[in-house]
């Protein structure tokens, strides 16, 4: 494969829980989009047919960039979803790398995440942390006898926030909520409490496990919105695993250079761009995904309407 590899689509992968709407496959419920996944399979451009993982297994850094393969080796390192929220999601905690390896073995990851809020209706909230001054001998009794929604921490939210959660943090996605979710190459969840709903329904809760990551201490971070940079783009977060930028293009070209450090991998939220390189061209419209290669020098997003996408990468 040569230093040329065009950027290319990613397949989304649907999948149905019982909070899902209708709003990422209208007249479907659907709960979850996985639009940038290991698994993954490539719909366009010469790796067509190849999953993520093959085609990061294969390229290593010439795909990856160096900053991912000097972390994680040629697994690709990142999970990106949509999430339309109908009801409350299960009350929830996710481990950290050491503890992932712990509780589940090798070659596991631990999960820390970012929201981004795309639409968010009226009065709409989430559960993050615990309200403060509860002492850690409460939080474990509640976890047990499942009153724990006695000292969650209530946050309103709007369209526009963005919240980083690291592990150990409680949390919860509320109803009326389209979320854009990007994290380690995980999938790790433990259900702390679930609104009554069946455990037969293949919800059980983690009890044990989520007493072994959970973090009185830890709260979701609200993440304060920068002013934009010559109305193009603004870092909403940038941690040790990922970083995610907010891109606006109204009637200007945006031009963006991996340069070898990393992909890029770009969702649009809002309107429909196309993306262009050297011999190659790739149209986004609202919801997909596409996977910029690290090897690319430079590439433009251009606007065929008023659009914004969202650009997750290592950094």
């Amino acid at each position: 494969m040569t230093a040329s590899l065009p950027a290319f689509i990613l397949e989304p992968q649907y999948r149905d829980y019982v909070w899902g709407g209708k709003r990422l496959r209208p007249g479907q419920t659907t709960a979850e989009v996985w639009a940038v996944h290991e698994d993954n399979r490539i719909s366009s451009g010469p790796l067509a047919g190849k999953t993520l993982a093959q085609a990061s297994e294969e390229l290593g850094a010439q795909l990856l960039g160096s900053l991912p393969v000097e972390r994680t080796g040629t697994r690709f390192p990142l999970l990106i979803k949509l999430l339309d929220c109908a009801q409350w999601l299960s009350l929830q905690v996710h481990p950290n790398d050491q503890q992932a390896v712990e509780l589940e073995g090798p070659g596991h990851f631990g999960k820390t995440e970012a929201w981004h809020f795309i639409e968010a209706e009226p009065g709409a909230e989430i559960l993050c942390g615990f309200r403060p001054g509860v002492p850690p001998e409460a939080i474990r009794k509640s976890v047990r006898d499942g009153s724990i929604l006695d000292y969650a921490q209530r946050t309103p939210v709007h369209a526009g926030d963005t919240f980083f959660i690291k592990p150990g943090t409680l949390h919860a996605l509320g109803p009326g909520l389209l979320v854009y979710e990007v994290q380690q190459t995980s999938n790790i969840t433990y259900r702390v409490y679930d609104w009554g709903r069946p455990a037969s329904a293949g919800r059980q809760l983690h009890i044990e496990q989520s007493l072994a990551v959970l973090d009185p201490e830890a709260s979701g971070q609200p993440v304060p919105p920068p002013a934009f940079q010559d109305g193009a783009g603004r870092m909403l977060v940038k941690c040790e695993y990922f970083s995610l930028e907010l891109l606006t293009t109204e009637q200007k070209p945006i031009s963006l250079s991996p340069s070898g450090l990393s992909f890029h991998t770009l969702t649009v939220i809002e309107g429909s761009v196309r993306l262009s390189g050297e011999d190659w061209e790739v149209d986004l419209d609202r919801f997909a995904a596409a996977l910029v290669p690290a090897c690319i020098t430079n590439y433009e997003i251009r606007p065929r309407s008023s659009s914004r996408l969202l650009k997750s990468s290592v950094e």
